[in-house]
């Protein structure tokens, strides 16, 4: 028995109950869209010794790796996607994006 038989409906009534899905080898943007990623912007980093980690105090200023105006990495999932510099929105902190990062560089490991 075909699936129509089964449920008694013809294929224009079968299409409105199921969600949209991928034919033909095409991927479902709503799927990929639900995908949660983690965005980050680092500022710069640095290393340091435990001893020297345990002195820190409140006031206390670690030297990062970046130069003033150096543009900071935007990350997603771990991994330099662009390059952006700090901009202020209203009393808050944003980013502005200045330079996509070429896709070949992202796959690079450093």
């Amino acid at each position: 028995m075909s699936e129509t038989e089964e449920t008694g409906q013809g294929p224009e009534q079968q299409s409105e109950q199921q969600p949209e899905q991928a034919t033909d080898g095409n991927i479902n943007q709503d799927v990929i869209r639900a995908i949660p990623i983690t965005l980050s912007v680092q500022v710069g980093t640095t290393t340091l010794k435990l001893r020297d980690l345990l002195r820190l105090s409140q006031g206390s200023v670690l030297e990062l790796d970046r130069g003033v105006g150096e543009l900071m990495d935007v990350k997603i999932n771990d991994t330099v996607i662009a390059k952006g510099e700090v901009v202020t929105v209203g009393d808050k902190l944003g980013v502005s994006v200045v330079e996509i990062v070429a896709p070949l560089e992202r796959v690079k490991t450093v």
